[in-house]
């Protein structure tokens, strides 16, 4: 990829901006080859949910990615190149069209600035295949944006990502682009969020779809004590319909003020789908070679008083079943990173991890990269984790499959971007939901759906009524922030 930093704002300069895309096409003409240019400039400070507000529309790829701890957030709007794919070799394959697309890039801006240069956003299913013809996300979805929004502490940016073959009109192309940033730069900085009138929804919740979650946990502990496994965790998914639309924006502000705590997410299928949720779990964030992964499990309910609620944090800290089910995740993470060739360190003893409704057991592990090795790689070596599937891993999955009545689709899966120099952002994707989020699937259905998601580690020692109520209470995060 070549690297040309600039000092003057190509966005503004508009005689520099068509030199720069004909240079794009002459090199396209060159190679017979798509090229790319990436421009980076900083803007003023705008809400990157209200970029996607603006300018996002259903029939495009949409990802949304916020950190409210780091003050950092992040939009995707729109595929100047994507792909799609299935099967086992998906993230070798994601790997080698991220390189594919770099080598025929040319970036330009302030390149030195959080967020600059193009991203790739990615989001994988939990099963390397799907189960289903009617899964809404294929096992793996990259694209690098048209447009990427993004704020952190010190800058807000925008960039540019320009697709240019050898064919391409290039007058068409620079005023469509002239027109964009219009939009862009003259839209509000902040959301607008659209008044809710009376919330006119039902959820599709049976008492048959907890008997059989109880069920599944039944036999899941049989499993156990057979020694075929250590640990599963068992998934539930519930039907919401509504008979207004759902709103993203809505949706995702509601999230991010009732969860600071963990990450806000959404990445769209192109189909008027999208995949939301508040995640309290990082998979892999990688940044100038410095590696950060969480070891994440073990839960309880948060306390109606302070002392209700420092009993339960005492009692999860001291539970010798909270602690075993941590530890098959802790030592799968270290040994996953030493596997790769890395040093893992862990930062510190188990701590809690204490959101709005609910607290985990947490510890946090950090490796140097010494060596080039591509974060999807780590990716790959590190999903599912014991959090999300289960020891052993691969029986776990089968059993899953066996025992779970629903398409896990991307929950519990990894979801988040890597950029032209290495570094890395994935989260899992769990207190999730799909969402149609822009109009019905079907134009003569008056009705708009959703499904939540929401799992627990199941170990020896659980009880299938404890185990529905933890989901429960994920549900009813999820449920009140979104309905």
């Amino acid at each position: 990829m070549t690297l040309t930093p600039y000092r003057t704002n190509l966005f503004d300069a508009h005689k520099e901006l068509y030199e720069l895309l004909l240079t794009g096409k002459q090199q396209a003409i060159a190679k017979n080859l798509q090229q790319f240019i990436s421009i980076s400039q900083e803007i003023q400070h705008r809400d990157p949910l209200a970029a996607l507000q603006a300018i996002a529309k259903p029939e495009q790829l949409q990802f949304y990615l916020e950190n409210s701890k780091k003050q950092e957030a992040i939009a995707a709007i729109d595929a100047a190149a994507a792909i799609e794919f299935e099967g086992r070799d998906r993230f070798e394959k994601a790997q080698q069209f991220i390189q594919s697309c770099l080598a025929n890039t040319i970036s330009h801006g302030d390149l030195k600035l959080p967020f600059a240069g193009p991203h790739f956003f990615c989001s994988f299913t939990f099963f390397e295949n799907n189960p289903t013809v009617e899964s809404p996300f294929p096992s793996a979805t990259i694209f690098l944006p048209r447009w990427q929004i993004s704020c952190s502490q010190t800058s807000c940016l925008l960039v540019a990502n320009i697709a240019i073959n050898p064919q391409i009109n290039l007058d068409w192309l620079w005023e469509s682009l002239c027109n964009q940033l219009q939009i862009i730069t003259r839209s509000s900085r902040n959301i607008f969020l659209i008044p809710q009138q009376q919330k006119n929804k039902f959820i599709n919740q049976d008492q048959e779809s907890e008997e059989l979650f109880k069920s599944s946990v039944e036999s899941a502990l049989q499993l156990i004590q057979t020694n075929q496994l250590s640990k599963i965790v068992l998934a539930n998914a519930i039907d919401v319909v509504s008979l207004r639309q759902f709103n993203l924006v809505n949706s995702l502000d509601n999230l991010r003020h009732s969860y600071p705590d963990c990450y806000i997410f959404s990445t769209s299928n192109g189909k008027g789908q999208n995949f939301i949720g508040a995640s309290p779990e990082r998979l892999v964030s990688i940044q100038n070679r410095q590696l950060v992964t969480d070891a994440i499990a073990g839960s309880a309910p948060r306390g109606k008083t302070v002392a209700e609620d420092a009993d339960l944090a005492n009692r999860l800290l001291c539970s010798e079943k909270e602690r075993r089910e941590h530890g098959f995740v802790l030592d799968f993470l270290i040994q996953s990173l030493c596997s790769l060739g890395l040093t893992p360190q862990v930062l510190s003893a188990t701590q809690l991890l204490q959101l709005s409704n609910i607290q985990h057991l947490w510890t946090p592990i950090k490796a140097q990269l010494l060596t080039d090795i591509h974060p999807l790689e780590i990716v790959n070596q590190l999903h599912p984790t014991p959090a999300e599937a289960g020891v052993p891993t691969k029986i776990a999955q089968e059993q899953i499959l066996a025992l779970e009545t629903f398409d896990r689709s991307l929950y519990g899966a990894p979801l988040g971007w890597v950029d032209y120099q290495g570094n890395c952002e994935f989260i899992v994707g769990i207190r999730s939901a799909l969402i149609e989020s822009d109009q019905p699937l079907l134009e003569s259905s008056p009705t708009c759906r959703a499904r939540f998601y929401a799992g627990a580690g199941i170990v020896a020692g659980s009880d299938p009524n404890k185990e529905l109520a933890e989901i429960q209470l994920k549900f009813q995060a999820l449920l009140k922030a979104l309905l």
